[in-house]
């Protein structure tokens, strides 16, 4: 039977496609480059004197920026501001679900395979509630602008754990097939199956970031793809529907090693760019304050933009009153900022916080 996009995709093919090589010369030449960009980056971060910096600002913006493709809107500014309260609006707490999420989805890989069970638990953390697999029939997907419906996913929980079971089969499938080429496929994949009631594409992503610290082509969640995605959108999803319309693998997997390549080469700048201002910020700090020379408090500075005078007081072991004279210095001196949210008052590294968000 022909597929149709109004009608449930219940023969959606396992993977991998039959009779394609997914690795013609062009695919090949793409995925060397992206490899060369996600070694180049590994390379960045180790010139980092603290990984923190990463680890803490790259999620947060991939939170952003993915919760961005499915129309849930906040700023990277909200998202900091609000990093480690939990608070701010709606879709700021939805984009802080995605972080905690993806640092759910690493700690359970480093102990165990990446299994359906894995995207469960991220999507459960998405949703901030208890989220089983898809049993409800007449789910559409359809244009948010004309409303036309583009796909109709498999329906029957019995039928969508068969079909996650298989992708979990070609997931850990021990071939020749390059980890790159594989999360590109697997990716297409488990968007078609649709698991879910809702948080699909968010989870999606978040095992792609999976599959690559899996691989051994990351260390930590440090790579930016959602960005690089919003940049092209429309291909994104034109992509998708091709590969279930006409079979066209080739054309999606070029478009997601494009993706890492870009992705990696960017967030390689934004650390040269953090390095930069960092050096510049602790130099002009310790002119502006004995806390100037202390490495714990230039740390605190830099692993999110904005920070708590508890938070310098404990990490350098001084008093309250100490961490907030070293705190107001920098103001004073126009290192940092300060705003009032709710009963506290933060500390904004603006410079720091314009790095971040700019694009590269």
């Amino acid at each position: 039977m022909p597929w149709s996009p109004d009608v449930p995709f219940n023969d959606l093919p396992p993977l991998p496609p039959a009779g394609l090589d997914l690795e013609p010369k062009p695919v090949l030449k793409s995925t060397i480059e992206a490899r060369t960009a996600l070694a180049t980056l590994a390379q960045a971060g180790q010139l980092l004197p603290n990984p923190n910096i990463l680890i803490h600002a790259v999620p947060l913006l991939e939170a952003q920026a993915s919760s961005e493709i499915e129309n849930i809107v906040t700023t990277a500014d909200e998202l900091f501001k609000y990093a480690d309260s939990g608070g701010g609006d709606h879709a700021t707490k939805e984009a802080l679900r995605y972080r905690s999420a993806l640092f759910a989805g690493v700690e359970s890989i480093r102990n165990r395979p990446l299994t359906s069970a894995t995207a469960i638990r991220i999507c459960s953390e998405l949703q901030g509630r208890e989220m089983t697999i898809r049993a409800v029939t007449g789910t559409r997907i359809a244009n948010p602008t004309t409303r036309q419906i583009v796909y109709a996913p498999p329906e029957g929980a019995d039928l969508i754990r068969e079909k996650l079971s298989a992708w979990e089969r070609f997931v850990h499938a021990e071939d020749d097939l390059d980890p790159l080429v594989r999360m590109a496929v697997a990716h297409y994949q488990f968007e078609a199956i649709h698991p879910f009631h809702d948080g699909n594409g968010r989870t999606g992503r978040v095992i792609n970031i999976l599959m690559l610290i899996k691989a051994g082509l990351l260390d930590d969640p440090i790579l930016y793809l959602s960005r690089a995605i919003i940049a092209r959108k429309n291909d994104y999803y034109r992509l998708l529907r091709a590969v279930t319309a006409d079979g066209a693998w080739i054309a999606w997997v070029l478009y997601m090693l494009d993706v890492v390549r870009d992705s990696a080469v960017s967030t390689t700048r934004k650390i040269e760019a953090i390095r930069t201002c960092q050096e510049d910020i602790a130099e002009r700090a310790r002119a502006a304050t004995p806390g100037g020379r202390d490495a714990q408090f230039l740390a605190v500075l830099f692993e999110q933009p904005y920070c708590r005078i508890n938070t310098v007081a404990d990490r350098c072991e001084v008093s309250r009153q100490t961490a907030s004279s070293w705190l107001h210095a920098l103001v004073k001196a126009g290192l940092l900022g300060d705003v009032k949210v709710g009963r506290e008052r933060l500390f904004v590294n603006h410079e720091f916080l314009d790095v971040l968000t700019r694009p590269e």
